[in-house]
């Protein structure tokens, strides 16, 4: 069989973690947006399903982040776990070597890897867009239902809208605009009839205003004019349509392959630098690989912070975490203002991790003592262990309790395994 008993194990162990860590990360990315959600439900007439279904189709760009620290996160649990508990030793007594326990491991960050190559080059945009066409629906809707006769609106961006009546087709009577989207030289818009209607091509609401006079003041207030008009036609825009993607979206991550390239080509017409639409493209790439690195960097790091216990392990998660994305911010940037290739920019922070990977996975198959980690972790444990001293209060006594000790079930399986190879030798 491709999977024994303790492949198996090993493989249940990584994916009941990766759901945990990776469901947690991204609750507290959504954090920041429950605020937000409360205000646009009691202040903007917003539906509770309307806002789920934002939350939704935001959610693949959170994913995008959170599916390679989870990966991280779960391999270093992991296997701090089967080290703390003796499982890693025994493991190794049955003569089973570093790199034949990690086939469980590469199972998991394959998996792991074509599952955010589907969040980014797929459900980023489809997300993407469908909060376009979602957000569209409101403004829509809202624009229709909140313009109520002899009662000014204030809804709209720069524009202060006021009806004498509305016809059962939603046909605007007597309209009057004032429109400072100009504050040096104000309009005054008043027409019969005005009429709603959407855009589904550019996501906008125009206002369609037939038989109208424009009247417009001049800069120096001096002069004053009159314009007649058959049809004229107003963009409308709310002011939380900015703020709605301002808080939501999170960059350029979720465009597709497609219209990155049609973006570069643009450019490229326009002679205009193209390095940031590039770095977006790579990256696409180059955050799927790091699943790949970090699971198999997790398994060392994992067993030579097992002295820490849990704690201590998802302390030395969060520094190589905070380590790997500074260091992808920083080179992103520098490959979005030319300093360095745009194409291999983002690269940069996935050669540095293989490098480490290859090596400690060389040390643990070999089973040599790698000093320079050692020496890493130990520092880190050291002061993780004396901020936590200075920070914790004051403990009540506690009644001691008696101790028990419990064999772990992957145990008994190794145990057996075990028999099993010595009576057929």
């Amino acid at each position: 069989m491709f999977f024994n008993i303790i492949d198996k194990y090993i493989f249940k162990e990584l994916f009941k973690l990766f759901i945990i860590s990776t469901g947690a990360l991204t609750t507290i990315l959504y954090l920041d947006k429950f605020l937000f959600m409360a205000e646009m439900i009691v202040n903007r007439g917003v539906s509770l399903m309307e806002m789920v279904m934002m939350m939704a189709y935001i959610s693949p760009a959170f994913l995008a982040l959170t599916i390679p620290m989870g990966v991280l996160l779960a391999s270093v649990v992991t296997f701090n776990q089967f080290s703390g508990n003796n499982e890693w030793i025994a493991m190794k007594a049955c003569n089973w070597s570093f790199l034949q326990l990690m086939k469980p491991v590469a199972c998991f960050a394959v998996m792991a890897y074509f599952l955010a190559n589907i969040i980014m080059f797929w459900a980023l945009p489809w997300g993407n867009q469908s909060y376009k066409v979602l957000i569209y629906d409101i403004i829509k809707n809202r624009a229709n239902v909140d313009i109520k006769p002899d009662v000014f609106n204030k809804d709209f961006k720069n524009l202060i809208l006021l009806v004498k009546g509305r016809s059962q087709d939603s046909t605007l009577q007597g309209v009057f605009i004032a429109d400072t989207s100009h504050v040096e030289s104000p309009q005054i818009i008043t027409s019969n009839e005005g009429v709603i209607y959407s855009n589904p091509e550019t996501l906008k609401i125009q206002l369609k205003l037939t038989d109208g006079t424009i009247h417009e003041l001049s800069k120096d207030r001096g002069n004053y004019q009159t314009l007649n008009f058959d049809r004229y036609d107003i963009t409308l825009s709310l002011p939380e349509t900015e703020k709605l993607e301002k808080k939501a979206l999170v960059g350029n991550r979720e465009l597709s392959l497609e219209k990155i390239k049609e973006r570069i080509q643009d450019l490229k017409k326009k002679g205009l630098p193209t390095s940031g639409a590039e770095v977006e493209i790579s990256k696409k790439f180059s955050l799927p690989f790091t699943c790949l690195l970090f699971a198999f960097f997790g398994a060392p790091l994992g067993v030579k912070s097992s002295r820490s216990g849990k704690s201590g392990s998802f302390g030395l998660t969060v520094l190589v975490i905070l380590l790997y994305y500074i260091a992808l911010i920083m080179t992103q940037n520098l490959g979005r203002i030319g300093e360095i290739h745009a194409y291999t920019s983002v690269w940069i922070p996935n050669f540095i991790l293989l490098i480490l990977v290859i090596y400690s996975s060389y040390k643990m198959q070999k089973e040599k003592p790698f000093q320079a980690l050692d020496k890493i972790t130990d520092l880190f444990i050291t002061l993780y262990e004396l901020s936590r001293g200075i920070f914790k209060k004051s403990a009540k006594p506690k009644i001691p309790l008696k101790k028990t000790t419990a064999k772990p079930a992957s145990l008994d399986v190794i145990a057996e395994l075990r028999k099993e190879s010595t009576t057929k030798k």
